[in-house]
């Protein structure tokens, strides 16, 4: 196993819990990160650590400032370095624009776009004191091509495709690598709102006839993660040949 640090935040289930379990053959340190579901947290914890992988846990908004540079700081003082960071915390909102208020906007916003802003801002200046390390981030194929009913959610995965392609020319002469994974339908949470002929229509659509699994993303994040420095700056698509 590797002597190396990674960070996944929404890490209390679905891609990131998935993420979590698959570094964890790799990576020696892992934190992990969830809004609220603290029993959650702890379980996918536990099962790092018998796996005989370090972890230490962290229940706040990653959309606040603050909060993230505080985990920073500790995972800094326990363990000295992070080579790794993947930004999987996010949320969706699935209605008309005219529907949505304010704060929910905002909320959508400040979790799957803003949250990318606080962890970069402070994890990166301690990769670029070791002229190494890899950022993925966790998007959607509606930030390529946009979804109707789900404008906000769209906005801000296009936004992280940008983030994406941006930082990634700004990091790459220190040999930081930055990449995106953009997912069609993972089967999460996230669409349990879907009843089964939905997903039985949406899957005839997909060229692989069904949807993704949460190992075949935290498949892609390992590779990503193992990748040539050379692949920088991509945003990939993980969507079964939907679109």
């Amino acid at each position: 196993m590797t002597k190396k640090t990674a960070i996944i935040t929404g890490a209390s289930r679905g891609i990131g819990k998935a993420c979590a379990i698959a570094l964890a053959k790799q990576y020696s340190h892992i934190a992990i990160t969830a809004y609220q579901n603290k029993n959650q947290l702890e379980e996918v914890k536990q099962a790092l650590q018998y796996s005989g992988c370090e972890c230490i846990s962290f229940i706040g908004d990653i959309g606040d400032y603050h909060f993230v540079a505080s985990i920073i700081e500790n995972i800094i003082h326990t363990w000295g370095q992070i080579d790794l960071l993947v930004n999987n915390a996010g949320i969706s909102y699935i209605g008309l624009l005219t529907d949505m208020d304010v704060d929910e906007w905002n909320q959508i916003i400040s979790t799957n776009l803003t949250s990318l802003f606080n962890t970069c801002h402070h994890t990166v200046p301690h990769m670029l004191s070791k002229k190494q390390g890899s950022i993925i981030n966790i998007s959607s194929i509606w930030g390529e091509i946009g979804a109707s009913c789900e404008v906000a959610y769209s906005a801000t995965k296009g936004g992280v495709n940008a983030f994406t392609k941006a930082l990634a020319k700004e990091l790459a002469p220190s040999q930081i690598t930055v990449n995106a994974i953009c997912c069609g339908i993972i089967d999460t949470d996230m669409n349990t709102n879907l009843s089964s002929h939905d997903i039985e229509n949406i899957c005839l659509e997909i060229s692989i006839g069904r949807m993704g699994t949460v190992e075949e993303v935290a498949q892609m994040v390992v590779q990503l993660a193992n990748a040539p420095s050379y692949l920088t700056g991509q945003c990939i698509s993980l969507d079964g040949g939907w679109v």
